[in-house]
């Protein structure tokens, strides 16, 4: 089923082979430890960093509790007549959904199912841009996309991903989805990434977004035992990356310092740095919290960004 699709879930496993998922868990460990596949949160992938990418039906039920997760925490970084482009992918999926409350919003989309979820929204309007259909994931790809967003200026870019490393950055296994991710970037004063941790220390063909050019990146808590999403998210933090931490404990939440505020909301770890390999006196490479840091308005943000890039 893995080497068919690419991505298998453990509940469709068990329910093909009429067995539990415990039992199915127990397989896939022992199936990796001989090479066949690798283990992915609630799931199991080809081996390897460098495969081809996993079709929608496979990726939209792994990690599912989580890509909840960090939508929830992403939609709050969005205002109210703020004009943003979100990629493709089933966690950008998730945000948009969230979107759809968010009044005077204008969204730039090469997603068929970022675009269907916002179809009703009263107060959104939705752009689409051109391309080829790619059928996988939905997705507007090719010269028609990319030529779509020349000379196109917004606040923000959300993207996902196949892997996020501090060393490459945000990477997918398809050319033609990298292509059009990097024009979204070029058309975006911000980069925030979506990617939960089992994305963390993955590395695959094609480089979206470099490190450099990543603002923020929004991911949820890594279980205590993974330490290679762990050790990514401290050098991510090293090199410049704002990190906001979906479900994080010790942090303060959407609703300030209190806690959050608006019922439903998660609650989040900030790990805002002044700028890229910049170091906090007294830090020490340390990931801080945002009440030990201070949070950074959108405005001050934005400065800093502009500033970088002239730099």
């Amino acid at each position: 089923m893995v080497r068919a699709n690419g991505a298998v879930s453990l509940r469709e496993l068990a329910r093909v082979v009429q067995t539990s998922e415990v039992t199915v868990r127990r397989d896939v460990r022992a199936l990796e430890a001989e090479g066949l596949l690798d283990r992915r949160h609630g799931g199991a992938v080809l081996p390897g960093g460098f495969t081809r990418e996993s079709g929608f039906p496979q990726k939209s039920h792994l990690a599912t509790a989580e890509k909840t997760a960090i939508a929830d925490l992403a939609a709050n970084l969005v205002e109210e007549g703020e004009a943003i482009v979100v990629g493709a992918g089933t966690t950008t999926q998730e945000l948009a959904r969230r979107l759809a409350r968010v009044p005077g919003l204008t969204v730039v989309t090469n997603s068929l199912l970022v675009a269907q979820a916002l179809a009703h929204a009263n107060r959104v309007e939705v752009v689409m841009t051109g391309g080829t259909l790619r059928g996988s994931n939905y997705a507007l790809v090719g010269s028609g996309a990319e030529q779509s967003l020349h000379g196109l200026r917004v606040s923000r870019a959300f993207l996902s991903g196949s892997g996020l490393t501090a060393e490459r950055g945000l990477s997918t296994s398809n050319m033609l989805s990298a292509s059009v991710d990097r024009a979204l970037v070029q058309a975006a004063a911000e980069v925030v990434v979506l990617a939960d941790h089992t994305k963390l220390g993955t590395d695959t063909m094609f480089q979206t977004v470099p490190t450099d050019l990543i603002t923020r990146l929004v991911t949820d808590e890594p279980p205590a035992h993974d330490d290679r999403a762990a050790t990514e998210l401290q050098a991510l933090a090293d090199q410049g990356v704002q990190i906001a931490v979906a479900g994080g404990q010790g942090g303060s939440g959407a609703g300030g310092p209190g806690g959050d505020s608006v019922p439903g909301r998660q609650q989040r770890r900030d790990v805002p740095l002044p700028g890229p390999r910049r170091q906090v006196p007294g830090a020490g490479g340390q990931l801080r919290s945002a009440s030990m840091l201070g949070e950074q308005s959108p405005a001050a943000e934005r400065a800093r960004v502009a500033d970088l890039r002239r730099r």
